[in-house]
């Protein structure tokens, strides 16, 4: 083998090394769990990664600040809350007793901070067991 084809080989390589760690790098950070509220607060796995949590908007505690941005509500699972704070715009379609999704990682203060904010779909798509869950929590 000429030396240019060493460089070559070695050049080639570094670049599939580069490719494959910056492959696995951007999986392994987009990697987020789904998680209801009460398996959250049950599991100290989930609460110093960054996670998906769903579940209703509570109709206490809920303030909401369009002009800055915020919102600070608690987030019922079936028998535990949690404290939310999300940065960034609120959907039209938040209110309480609508089903969210949120996602972000708990603080050293136990509060949840948000950064995605998503409701679920009007009641018209949804089936009857979650049009139960909906009428209970209410």
């Amino acid at each position: 083998m000429t030396h240019v084809r060493v460089k070559m080989l070695i050049a080639g390589l570094v670049l599939i090394a580069s490719v494959g760690y910056l492959a696995v790098a951007g999986v392994k950070s987009g990697w987020v769990y789904y998680l209801q509220v009460d398996d959250f607060l049950q599991g100290t796995d989930y609460q110093a990664r960054r996670v998906r949590l769903y579940g209703l908007v509570s109709e206490e505690n809920i303030e909401v600040y369009p002009a800055r941005l915020t919102a600070r509500f608690d987030l019922l699972g079936d028998n535990n809350s949690l404290t939310i704070h999300y940065q960034g715009v609120v959907p039209d379609t938040f209110k309480p007793g609508v089903e969210v999704m949120v996602e972000g990682k708990l603080d050293d203060t136990r509060i949840f901070q948000a950064d995605v904010l998503m409701t679920k779909c009007a009641s018209k798509y949804q089936s009857e067991e979650h049009a139960k869950r909906l009428e209970q929590a209410q």
